[in-house]
């Protein structure tokens, strides 16, 4: 017997609840199964240590790519080779290529990592999405990325890099064009 109060949710025993529309009684086990990891993932993706790891990997995964594509670019003297074979000069290409790569990428992870923790945390303190969080995460990282130039570096990184939070955050934010 269910007990039906005008005004109020009705309160049913864990594992008893209504199944969505299509999910039959046999198959409320798997459902609940599902449910239950899809709920880790919703609770891991919205934590800030995955924010950041995630942040700091796409970062990585960038910088190494964009120094992949500007490698192709670079200037080879021919005759500062001119004493290695072919091989040779391809393998010193490649482990040159490599290091640009990984030093790009590091410093792409970082400034992804340190500007995703810091807007998550942010975030999490001021229990609000808004554009102070980005603008005051930036603000935030470019000091930090500025600190060892001295107070006007830091104070030029902080408000070059909350401008740029800004902007790109406004153009993520804005209303999609009516095309009717």
């Amino acid at each position: 017997m269910s007990l039906t109060i005008p005004m109020v949710a009705p309160i049913y025993p864990a594992g008893k609840e209504p199944l969505p529309p299509g999910i039959t009684e046999e198959e409320r086990e798997q459902f609940l199964q599902a449910k239950k990891y899809q709920d880790y993932m919703t609770m891991g993706m919205e934590s800030c240590v995955a924010k950041t790891i995630i942040a700091g990997g796409g970062g990585f995964a960038i910088g190494a790519v964009f120094s992949l594509m500007s490698s192709s670019f670079a200037y080879e003297d021919p005759m500062a080779r001119a004493s290695l074979s072919t091989t040779q000069k391809a393998s010193e290409i490649f482990k040159e290529m490599g290091r640009g790569m990984w030093r790009s990428g590091k410093g792409f992870g970082k400034v992804g990592a340190l500007f995703a923790g810091l807007e998550c945390v942010l975030e999490s303190y001021r229990a609000k999405n808004d554009m102070v969080n980005p603008v005051a995460a930036g603000f935030l990282a470019g000091g930090v990325l500025a600190r060892n130039a001295g107070p006007k570096a830091v104070l030029g990184g902080g408000v070059a890099f909350a401008a740029f939070s800004a902007v790109i955050d406004l153009f993520l934010r804005r209303e999609p064009a009516d095309d009717d």
